[in-house]
């Protein structure tokens, strides 16, 4: 048993702890497409290139949107007709008042929690709005590509 526990140890000793972190950071996909966090798309790629990658972004994110929005509409829209039917047919009875108290109840909770979440949902803003203003023909792109694709 002494041997294995002494081979556990000397192979451990040959393996190297390696910090990729690091390398994470200097090597990442966005990085290498988008640009650094510093400076805008149009210093690497040309403005058709640029209209080019926001247009196909944007239309499979818009093409995306909008099925999983019909998706999502025929879900809740069958349900809330099932409910009426259930209700109506008397299998199922709504307490109007308890509904009313629940809902002010999540209204007020909502209202505190906004306060809150404010300062984080404004510096996302602030920084797409930055992100928006130095590369404006990529965006300028993936919003016409996302209408297009809510068309299609």
């Amino acid at each position: 048993m002494a041997d294995r526990g002494e081979e556990a140890e000397s192979e451990d000793e040959l393996y190297e702890v390696v910090d990729i972190t690091d390398y994470a950071r200097r090597h990442q996909w966005w990085s290498r497409v988008f640009g650094s966090n510093t400076g805008p798309i149009a210093e690497k790629y040309s403005v058709a290139t640029q209209l080019m990658m926001g247009g196909v972004t944007g239309w499979c994110a818009g093409y995306l949107f909008q099925k999983v929005g019909k998706i999502a509409a025929t879900a809740v829209g069958g349900g809330f007709l099932l409910l009426q039917i259930a209700n109506h047919s008397g299998y199922v009875q709504v307490d109007w008042k308890k509904v009313k108290k629940d809902v002010n109840k999540a209204k007020k909770h909502l209202k505190k929690k906004a306060n809150k979440a404010a300062p984080e949902l404004n510096s996302f803003i602030e920084e797409s709005t930055e992100f928006v203003k130095r590369n404006i023909v990529v965006s300028s792109g993936f919003v016409g590509g996302f209408l297009l694709g809510l068309a299609s």
